[in-house]
Parts: structure tokens; C-alpha cells; sequence
């Protein structure tokens, strides 16, 4: 039987009514992301991705423009 995602705000999003958070939600295996305005649209990795995306974000090497 499948379990509905507990989805969690962001502390960096904002903090008001408005719809201008990140929400992650966990699975066995799996992280799913979306945005709380869009909340039909989910993205869904697993932690090796992510943890290298956020690095490269910290980096500063993700993100710029060439």
C-alpha cells in the first residue's frame, strides 16, 4: 500500500502564505521535489544526484552563465 508523501517547506522559502516555496518529500530510495505553486509537478532523484547538484551550487559552479 502506498503512503502519501509527507512534503516539508523549505526554511529559506519565504515563510509567508505565498506560493513561493520548495517542498521536499521522501521516499524509500527516492527524493521528490517540487514547488509549492505548482504542486502537480514533481521532480524525483535519488541522494547522489542531488548531493552533487547541491555542491556544485555551493561552488558556484552551477547556475552560472557561460
Amino acid at each position: 500500500m502506498d503512503q502519501a508523501l509527507r512534503w516539508q517547506r523549505s526554511t529559506y522559502s519565504g515563510g509567508g502564505e505565498g506560493n513561493t516555496c520548495v517542498e521536499i518529500a521522501t521516499s524509500p530510495g527516492t527524493i521528490h521535489l517540487r514547488e509549492s505553486d505548482s504542486p502537480g509537478v514533481e521532480l524525483t532523484t535519488t541522494t547522489r544526484p542531488l548531493a552533487h547538484l547541491i555542491r556544485g551550487v555551493k561552488a558556484g559552479v552551477v547556475g552560472t552563465t557561460a
